[in-house]
């Protein structure tokens, strides 16, 4: 794993546009702050979709009909997905997420809460396609809120609605969050907290990295770069060199890897698509989704959707 892991970043840090995937957010103490990151003021997503979920709580429930299982995609300290069970009554929680520990910890502690729900935590890259031929036969419920779909360019979120529409098999539905397009400083405000988190969680993914493969990243060499790319409909968020720098990256029985960079390269770790509500159903029905029921709040700042196949 370690191995394979290392030829992924250094594929991906020696490309024309270096990165790191945002799946390297996300050891325990990444998990940790992207909870505070929700918390903040100037992080407006959390706290809106939470909103239209209490709100239209009651038309969301009906929209769902009924649920045997309920698969939380991305599921983090299961706070989300838990405030459906009195609604849409899951008999089964399936939670996944790539934060192995942090989950198994928040599923055990939600049992002990809900014991008449089985439930279980399953570590899953949610980049991967997705498949659960033991559920063929239940009516499922996917859960993706948050706005977790902007971290997928366009084509590959086409992709991951396509493969939740068949593993559907006709026979249930997605309950999804995304963030709409909005005025610049609302967004940049969200991703430039004045506290620093999410600064901090943006450079947790450098010492993740290294505790995964052995890299040396330091991270007094490198600062938090996020900014609204108009063209493009996202917010980017890079990590920029604050001077010349050279990264090692350990080889697998052969020579290590070092790769340089100059003060103000960047390395690109997430992007965070915007929608308009026309756009993002309009990906919901090209995907294999039929009867698409949404709500907003009154600034239409967020969406909530549920997709019927």
């Amino acid at each position: 794993m370690k191995h394979i892991l290392t030829q992924e970043l250094l594929v991906s840090l020696t490309a024309d546009t270096p990165s790191i995937s945002p799946k390297f957010f996300y050891d325990d103490v990444g998990s940790h702050l992207f909870d505070v990151i929700t918390l903040l003021e100037e992080y407006y997503p959390t706290r809106t979709e939470k909103w239209i979920m209490g709100t239209y709580r009651r038309e969301i429930a009906d929209a769902v009909a009924h649920c045997d299982v309920l698969v939380d995609l991305g599921a983090g300290n299961c706070a989300k997905g838990s405030q459906l069970f009195n609604s849409i009554k899951p008999k089964e929680y399936r939670a996944l997420d790539i934060s192995k520990e942090y989950l198994e910890a928040a599923v055990a502690d939600l049992q002990k809460q809900f014991p008449q729900i089985e439930m279980s935590a399953h570590a899953i890259d949610l980049s991967l396609p997705l498949a659960f031929p033991e559920l063929k036969a239940l009516r499922k419920v996917f859960f993706y809120p948050g706005s977790s779909i902007g971290n997928f360019d366009p084509e590959k979120a086409d992709q991951f609605f396509t493969n939740l529409a068949h593993e559907c098999h006709g026979n249930g539905g997605l309950l999804i969050g995304v963030d709409l397009v909005k005025d610049t400083e609302t967004l940049h405000l969200a991703y430039n907290d004045p506290l620093g988190v999410t600064a901090a969680f943006n450079l947790n993914a450098l010492l993740n990295v290294n505790r995964l493969i052995g890299s040396n990243f330091e991270l007094q060499d490198w600062e938090h770069h996020a900014f609204f790319n108009v063209s493009q409909s996202r917010i980017e968020m890079h990590l920029r060199a604050r001077s010349d720098v050279q990264v090692t990256l350990p080889g697998n029985g052969s020579q290590d890897h070092i790769i340089s960079f100059s003060a103000g390269d960047l390395i690109h770790t997430e992007n965070s698509y915007k929608y308009t509500q026309e756009n993002f159903v309009e990906k919901l029905r090209r995907a294999g989704f039929t009867k698409i029921q949404c709500w907003t709040d009154p600034n239409k700042y967020f969406l909530v959707c549920f997709a019927n196949v």
